[in-house]
């Protein structure tokens, strides 16, 4: 079993060394947007760890709503939604009833996910304000009775959204591409830096 505390800094970690590697177009630690600066996103990554430590006692959607809730008190606008979309039940896994990996435990938090935790989700997306969200006919987040489960408002939306495709396919990318690639560029350079560029 891991530590929740363990969960709070692995995912505080993951956010900040997201955002230190140099990235053309993005912010890192000499490049702020005009609205956004590196130090919002530090500080939005110490925001998370409270509702990342706190995972194992929540649904998936509370997790959501708590870590966008804890980050607008520190920065007036969205930087990291995306990062707890699919840190939320990763961390709820991290900290195991039951057995199986990771991805195992992962696939079994998703297929529980309820009505509620899209109601959640819901809700921290529209507080977060993320630019360039448009509208659709069917579960809008703008919704604030949906009554699917987060699973399946994810589905719906997998084709438009990489974060709710992750969702749909069981975190594909993250396990099938992105893991076995950092794991591989790491062994190569030794530098985690550069591994994750």
């Amino acid at each position: 079993m891991r530590d929740p505390r363990d969960v709070t800094l692995a995912a505080q970690l993951a956010c900040l060394l997201e955002v230190s590697t140099t990235k053309p177009g993005n912010v890192h630690p000499q490049a702020d947007f005009a609205d956004t600066r590196y130090e919002d996103f530090v500080a939005s990554a110490l925001a998370i760890g409270d509702a990342m430590g706190q995972a194992h006692r929540m649904g998936v959607g509370r997790i959501v709503w708590a870590a966008v809730r804890d980050t607008r008190r520190w920065v007036g606008v969205n930087t990291n939604l995306g990062l707890v979309l699919l840190l939320a039940p990763l961390a709820k896994a991290a900290v195991p009833p039951g057995g199986g990996g990771l991805r195992t435990r992962l696939r079994r938090v998703v297929q529980g996910l309820t009505v509620q935790d899209a109601r959640d989700v819901y809700r921290a997306i529209r507080l977060a304000k993320p630019g360039g969200l448009g509208t659709v006919d069917r579960w809008d987040v703008r919704e604030t009775g949906v009554g699917v489960n987060l699973l399946t408002a994810m589905r719906a939306a997998a084709d438009r959204d990489t974060v709710a495709r992750e969702y749909a396919t069981g975190f594909a990318v993250t396990f099938e591409v992105g893991l076995p690639y950092l794991q591989r560029s790491f062994d190569v350079t030794r530098d985690l830096r550069a591994a994750i560029l």
